[in-house]
């Protein structure tokens, strides 16, 4: 089996390129990472450890719009400082205003700030909470090698039963 990660880096496949200004996916896995990089950075370990063919939401406005093909778990920072205002990205919520975006979405995991307080991971639970799918998982800015595992083995599990 190929695997096809599509990241920050230039795209090794997985990514089948639409008009100009959209791309496609059928990752199963996608993310958003601000220019930190901290959510890419534990992409890439997640990546590493179990070979999943993942795709990024664009940092840009200018950079093609992305659009999945198939059911998607999520994976995003919490923005905002810990005072809920912003908590979710724009560019993630301009990727789930798209009808298509939003209905195969199955699932979330948040990375936060623990010293955010009660807004650790909160875009999370704001994006769950709209799109009526679960939270999955918090994790703590680019995540431990614990964090790492309990994600993959998270996965296999929730694809596995659906």
């Amino acid at each position: 089996m190929s695997v096809s990660v599509v990241s920050h880096r230039p795209a090794a496949g997985g990514v089948a390129h639409g008009s100009t200004d959209t791309q496609s996916t059928d990752a199963d896995l996608i993310f958003f990472s601000s220019v930190s990089g901290y959510t890419a950075r534990f992409i890439d370990k997640l990546v590493v450890h179990t070979g999943r063919a993942v795709a990024r939401i664009p940092l840009y406005a200018s950079d093609p719009q992305l659009r999945a093909t198939r059911p998607y778990i999520l994976v995003l920072p919490t923005y905002g400082g810990g005072n809920g205002q912003g908590a979710v990205p724009k560019q993630v919520i301009k990727f789930l205003n798209h009808p298509g975006n939003r209905a195969l979405i199955r699932g979330v995991v948040a990375g936060g700030n623990t010293n955010f307080g009660e807004a650790y991971g909160l875009a999370g639970d704001i994006v769950a909470a709209k799109c009526g799918v679960p939270c999955l998982y918090r994790f703590e800015l680019f995540g431990t090698a614990d964090d790492v595992e309990a994600v993959a083995t998270g996965m296999e599990q929730f694809w596995t039963r659906q």
